[in-house]
């Protein structure tokens, strides 16, 4: 029996999906079936049964072999795992290829499970599933580009679109084009101009799934530098992505900088995956490319999630998983988001619903490295949150989130933050990112991390003076060190301060 470690969460699972597609076969094994599903165990196989289709019409043997002998592995390691539940799915290749219900046959005998074979337009449906359970409210066109296909499906919020599936996956491509990028293009723009997914979408997102455009972004952030290496909701302004897919399209692999960061079985790829990129581009005319990690598997997921679960708020739930995990008092990490509300509104801090939820999820954070050296549970925090894998938060409020818990624990001070973290937050979240961190240092001193007690206290403002009100059954904890974070966080609003003990 495996052993349920003390840093794992209780529930049904783990779960598991083998997912055949037509560049590479993978395994990942979840902890539970979640608003939030960690991973356990991810690891793929590029076995390429895509490639040659186009030209034979067949899976081929070599690649037939490398695919069923990964399988056999994944079953053996899904036993091991003891994992309650797999799902195996196929994508374009078994869909497309003459021997493929001969080859699908055989992974059934491996694995002991029904494939589900997806349609282009079950796909699409859900890579969709996949971004609404990772990015909150998305709005905009979802493409899954695959070795085999390019699907395309449109989503707002929670609904979704008939999606279309077209004959662009990269190894397609690449095989059509006979490896010509020019020819590339040409095929590219015949089927994608004028679509009318595209045509009407026009500045709005689009979301990137699939592992070519994830190794663009990961190109991408080497060159320019990037200061988070979190491939989840990396955005770029849709002409900036425009000219880089130009620049890899033109080049030769080899000489393209920092291509080193990209695994060599995928680079031949890169300029195919460029080319459609920037065909939708210029289609779609979008406002950003937001590379998702998210696709099919976590749309087969949150598929399954009762109706309440999956109008929950992805950030928030993974948040609190943490919390549950690490910090001294969850309790206390959840009341703190009421009592900073109201800290706020003393402060004369007007929040918009988006920096309500982040405000929330940094207060569920903000204990979370207290087995750390004192000294150093900013810095654990920072590093720990800004890398983290929770989704449902873009890059700007992953950094908000990671500057408040650093608050928190190192004062109020940014000598130690990396100065292109600085760069991806904006002015004003910065000033709330510091205002929280003043409060979560007041309250840790009003509670010594014991719940029950910070909604007992109030924070109002009166006239030019901030006023901490403390109730007299608990006018013992007043003292020095409170009243100079008190007054930390009222000058961070332009106040006075000044504690009262109420009878």
């Amino acid at each position: 029996m495996v052993e349920l470690a003390p840093g794992r969460l209780p529930g049904f699972g783990p779960i598991a999906v083998i997912d055949i597609g037509s560049n590479s076969v993978r395994l990942v094994i979840y902890e539970r079936l979640s608003r939030s599903p960690t991973v356990l165990f991810n690891e793929k196989v590029l076995a390429g049964l895509g490639r040659g289709i186009a030209k034979t019409g067949r899976l081929q043997d070599d690649a037939v072999e490398l695919a069923l002998s990964a399988v056999g592995r994944f079953r053996a390691l899904c036993d091991m795992m003891e994992v309650r539940t797999l799902d195996v799915i196929a994508t374009a290749a078994s869909r497309d290829a003459s021997n493929g219900p001969e080859f699908i046959a055989e992974v059934e005998r491996l694995t002991g499970v029904t494939v589900e074979i997806l349609s282009g337009a079950e796909e699409a449906r859900r890579s969709a599933l996949g971004i609404i359970s990772g990015i909150w409210k998305p709005n905009g066109i979802v493409g899954d580009l695959g070795g085999g296909s390019l699907e395309l499906v449109e989503v707002r919020g929670h609904e979704i679109s008939v999606g279309r599936t077209f004959p662009l996956g990269g190894l397609r491509l690449q095989e059509a084009s006979d490896g010509s990028v020019r020819k590339a293009e040409k095929i590219a723009s015949e089927v994608l101009t004028a679509n009318e997914i595209l045509s009407k979408k026009q500045g709005r997102d689009f979301y990137a799934v699939g592992g070519t455009w994830r190794s663009l972004a990961r190109l991408h952030m080497f060159q320019t530098g990037y200061p988070l290496h979190v491939m989840h909701q990396y955005s770029i302004p849709a002409g900036e992505a425009l000219e880089f897919c130009r620049a890899v399209a033109r080049g030769t692999i080899e000489t393209i900088d920092s291509v080193e960061v990209v695994s060599r079985q995928r680079r031949s790829l890169l300029p195919f995956g460029a080319v459609v990129l920037s065909q939708i581009i210029l289609a779609a005319r979008p406002k950003s490319v937001i590379i998702s990690a998210l696709g099919i598997r976590e749309g087969l997921l949150y598929e399954r999630l009762d109706d309440r679960e999956r109008k929950r708020d992805p950030l928030l739930a993974a948040c609190e998983e943490l919390s549950l995990l690490r910090s001294r008092s969850p309790r206390l990490a959840t009341e703190l988001g009421e009592w900073t509300g109201h800290v706020f509104e003393a402060m004369g801090l007007a929040e918009t619903a988006e920096e309500r939820r982040l405000r929330i999820a940094a207060c569920l954070l903000s204990d979370i490295g207290w087995r750390a050296h004192p000294d150093y549970r900013g810095e654990q925090s920072l590093a720990l949150i800004s890398n983290a894998s929770f989704t449902g938060v873009d890059h700007h409020g992953r950094a908000y989130l990671a500057m408040a818990v650093y608050f928190r624990h190192f004062g109020l001070v940014d000598d130690a933050l990396s100065p292109r973290l600085r760069e991806l937050v904006s002015t004003r979240l910065k000033e709330r990112a510091r205002c929280l961190g003043a409060a979560l240092r007041l309250a840790s001193v009003l509670t010594a991390t014991a719940p029950g007690v910070i909604n007992r206290i109030r924070v109002d403002a009166s006239s030019e003076r901030m006023l901490l009100r403390i109730p007299a059954e608990f006018a013992a904890l007043d003292g020095e060190i409170v009243r100079k974070r008190l007054d930390q966080l009222a000058r961070l609003a332009g106040m006075s301060s000044m504690v009262v003990i109420d009878p």
